[in-house]
């Protein structure tokens, strides 16, 4: 008995212990928008002696936050299975709608115009937005019109609204006048907040609200689900069309945040604003490992994806490479990124094992 009991314990204690197996593939693929941000910025670093800079960082963080608030909203949408080809033209159109009322409001029937305190101008934009984005999550949700097709329509209808509102012409000038008390537009995008610019810290505060979304909400559990299976979601209890909805507003959001701070750092806002971002969010959001048919990926891998797409332009013009090889060398990331997630989703490089840490339990009966 002595025996039997201590080859138990022998079996026990080698079952306790964690597999040893390593697989060096499973590792570069989980990680892999890290260590590309890791490998962009010691070439960069070792190719131009101003790159690796406190300054030029705090530079292309803020250009990162753009293009990154974009992504943030983009990655909701895929998380639930749809694409959102729209983005880019929202935040042409709450561009230039935030810079007409920067600008001053006519109001033809009263004689006057309206100067909109920044505030005020925030919040009406950030409503537009959200009110595009309803209108793309009612054509999916409600309508049964494909993402794609819904959200390129929109794309072009945003766009053509921005051209009419404008006629063509952009808004320069917009940070107001203090007898107006219209003053502060320039911090969205222009000002510093401890030495911080205050679009990195708007970009931050917009990631960990949605980091906290998905990872501390009903919400989020709903979000994964539906993405990975909307039937099977449904038939839990699910409200699909409800999440589906509130994905693509939250998305327009993001936009109109997005064109505030675009506006603000550029002090103008014209109607040809944004034009292609949707692509480089979309990107962004394959580069930090999410799946393009839903259910699969985090704020976090996101974030990572922006900086590598902004890090590597940032380099790439520093170094004085054409903008034309910028266009090639950005193409061939994004295809390796879907190539390695087809791969890592495709189950070719499986997770290495481990051995449960308690001891098997005797069959009942």
């Amino acid at each position: 008995m002595a025996e039997i009991s201590e080859s138990s314990r022998s079996e026990r204690r080698i079952a306790a212990a964690p597999s040893r197996r390593f697989s060096l593939g499973w590792l570069l693929l989980e990680g892999r928008a890290f260590f590309a941000l890791i490998a962009i910025i010691a070439v960069f670093s070792a190719l131009s002696p101003v790159y690796f800079t406190v300054s030029n960082f705090l530079t292309m963080s803020s250009q990162v936050a753009i293009f990154g608030l974009l992504s943030i909203g983009m990655l909701l949408v895929i998380l639930n299975g749809g694409i959102d080809l729209s983005v880019g033209s929202i935040l042409g159109l709450c561009g230039v709608v935030a810079g007409a009322m920067m600008k001053g409001v006519e109001v033809e029937a009263l004689g006057v115009i309206l100067y909109p305190p920044v505030w005020a101008v925030v919040v009406l934009t950030l409503a537009l937005g959200a009110l595009v984005g309803a209108l793309n999550g009612v054509l999916v949700a409600f309508l049964k019109v494909p993402a794609f097709v819904a959200t390129l329509g929109v794309m072009y209808v945003a766009r053509g609204v921005a051209l009419l509102l404008t006629n063509g012409l952009t808004f320069n000038n917009l940070d107001g006048d203090p007898a107006l008390g219209n003053t502060g537009f320039a911090w969205l995008g222009r000002e510093r907040l401890l030495g911080i610019p205050v679009s990195i810290l708007i970009f931050a505060a917009v990631a960990l609200a949605a980091s906290l979304l998905l990872t501390r909400t009903a919400f989020g559990r709903w979000l994964y689900s539906s993405g990975g299976n909307a039937r099977a979601a449904e038939l839990s209890g699910v409200p699909v069309r409800t999440v589906q909805v509130t994905v693509y507003v939250l998305s327009g959001i993001c936009a109109a945040i997005a064109s505030l701070v675009l506006a603000s750092r550029l002090n103008s806002a014209g109607p040809t604003a944004g034009t292609t971002y949707e692509l480089t969010a979309i990107a962004a959001v394959v580069i930090g490992g999410a799946a393009l048919t839903g259910g699969r990926g985090t704020v976090q891998g996101t974030l990572l994806g922006a900086f590598v797409i902004g890090f590597l332009s940032n380099g790439l013009v520093i170094i004085g490479v054409s903008a034309y090889w910028q266009t090639v060398f950005t193409g061939a990331v994004i295809v390796l990124a879907v190539l390695l997630n087809s791969i890592r989703y495709g189950g070719r490089v499986r997770r290495p094992a481990v051995v449960s840490a308690s001891p098997p339990t005797a069959p009942s009966g």
